[in-house]
């Protein structure tokens, strides 16, 4: 423990943003790193607990009293090795992640907890400035191939693991660059795409080979796959959008939140229109834009319309508004269902909640207004929570583009999944445990969103890792990987 009196003497300071009116103007991160000085301090808040509950809340359970004491006495390499023992990507986690760890925190029990998310981040921003970090090739080769399908955070985490015992891992990717949702999905304004770029080429410097533009189940099969290789791990992610079904909904303006992201993201990374949007420019420019859906896709469709120069951007959510606070007492260390307002929404954004889409109204073919009806939720006789329609509540608003954030489904089923032949669960995933990440099919694991569901890089990074160390135990008979 760096200071015993640490939680006591010193207030938390987290990690500032740019003003509103200034971040929205570009596309870079606006975060504000704290000076190393003020993170010294940050870290001496850790009580170092007995029982440290933000182990529970880290799906990577990263070793944080420890790290937070290296940081303290200024002993930072030594903290990235501990940090990088548990977590292949913390930059990626120090800039997107919700921080569960910080939810966990004993400190959170008066809402001052330990700034882990951003120490986190300075340590692994701190190892590349200073050249620590570099490839780790094996000292050995196993001879055994190994094909990773998908570059999100969990098929790369996975594919990194492999290859640092010996495996000739090969990642495929349909897109045209590597890091799948990392890639596409999130805005260059919570994290610019040189963080991924510069893990792509540490890990092809340990002998990890990427093919873009192949999509297997189309340009590649399934089967040939398997011939060519060990083991296969499918990591494709839960891309099969949750669908608005309502009158209307046929009309042009009306968009998944991904097509959306996508062009944009690709714009960002250079690429002309053509090839950013081939099929039409979807834009906010001067548009009254209604976004559906109260996560974190909906925040990223948020910040994008608005730095696209949108008229107006509405949130619209089917829940009710979550309470400001938690019962600590009630829910503590566990994640809190409680109001969480983003940066986006600081950028300029009406937000509505308990609110259901009856129709798109349009004219000459394009949205222009959207039918909504207020809702209340209430206890069935089975005592579960139901949503009823309030009499007389029906409202018009005024949209002239609408993205669709409301979640995904599960893993696309057209192409990989058919060939593959795996079998899904209950809720449409792919079957496998969480200990061995077999599929019904020999040779065939699987891991991330498109085992677990619609998730967090930091859970898609966990079972990366934890599935590599199933296939090394599989191809091997054992392994030295971390659980």
């Amino acid at each position: 423990m760096g200071k015993p009196t640490g939680f006591l003497e010193i207030e938390r300071h987290d990690r500032g943003y740019d003003k509103p009116e200034v971040r929205r103007k570009n596309w870079h991160e606006f975060l504000k790193p704290l000076p190393r000085p003020e993170l010294r301090e940050q870290a001496a808040r850790c009580m170092d607990c007995g029982i440290p509950f933000c182990h529970q809340g880290c799906p990577v359970n990263n070793m944080i009293p420890d790290w937070n004491n290296l940081v303290y006495r200024d002993q930072w390499r030594a903290a990235l090795t501990t940090l990088h023992s548990t977590n292949n990507f913390p930059e990626f986690t120090g800039r997107i992640c919700p921080a569960p760890c910080e939810t966990s925190c004993t400190l959170n029990i008066d809402d001052n907890p330990v700034t882990i998310k951003t120490i986190e981040c300075a340590i692994v921003d701190r190892g590349w400035q200073e050249g620590w970090i570099v490839p780790e090739p094996p000292s050995h080769r196993t001879g055994k191939r190994v094909a990773v399908v998908g570059s999100g955070p969990a098929g790369l985490a996975c594919a990194q693991q492999l290859a640092r015992v010996g495996h000739a891992v090969t990642v495929f990717e349909r897109q045209d660059r590597i890091g799948g949702l990392l890639r596409y999905g999130i805005p260059d304004f919570k994290m610019e795409k040189t963080q991924v770029d510069r893990r792509v080429q540490q890990m092809a410097a340990e002998g990890v080979t990427f093919r873009t533009g192949i999509e297997i189940g189309a340009t590649l099969t399934m089967q040939t796959l398997l011939a060519e290789h060990d083991a296969v791990v499918l990591t494709g992610g839960a891309e099969w959008p949750r669908n608005l079904d309502v009158p209307g909904r046929e009309l042009d303006g009306i968009h998944y939140a991904m097509d959306f992201l996508v062009q944009q993201n690709k714009r960002s990374a250079g690429d002309d229109e053509t090839v950013a949007a081939p099929d039409g420019t979807i834009t906010a420019w001067g548009k009254h834009v209604v976004v559906i859906g109260g996560g974190d896709t909906g925040s990223d469709c948020i910040g994008t319309s608005i730095r696209q120069g949108a008229a107006s951007v509405t949130q619209l959510e089917i829940l009710p508004k979550p309470p400001v606070h938690e019962n600590k007492a009630l829910v503590w260390p566990d994640w809190p269902i409680k109001l969480r307002s983003s940066h986006a929404h600081e950028e300029g954004c009406g937000r509505d909640w308990a609110v259901t889409t009856q129709r798109a109204a349009g004219a000459n073919g394009k949205v222009a207004a959207l039918d909504c009806t207020r809702v209340e939720w209430v206890k069935g006789a089975d005592g579960r929570m139901a949503m009823r329609e309030v009499p007389g509540s029906e409202f018009r608003l005024k949209a002239d583009l609408v993205l669709l954030a409301m979640g995904f489904l599960g893993a696309r089923r057209v192409g990989l999944l058919e060939q593959a032949g795996v079998a899904l669960d209950a809720r449409g995933n792919v079957r496998a445990d969480t200990s061995a990440y077999a599929t019904s099919v020999p040779r065939v694991f699987a891991a991330g969103d498109m085992r677990r569901g619609q998730s967090l890089v930091v859970w898609a990074i966990r079972e990366g890792r934890q599935c590599a160390r199933a296939v090394d135990r599989a191809l091997m008979g054992a392994t030295v990987l971390p659980a």
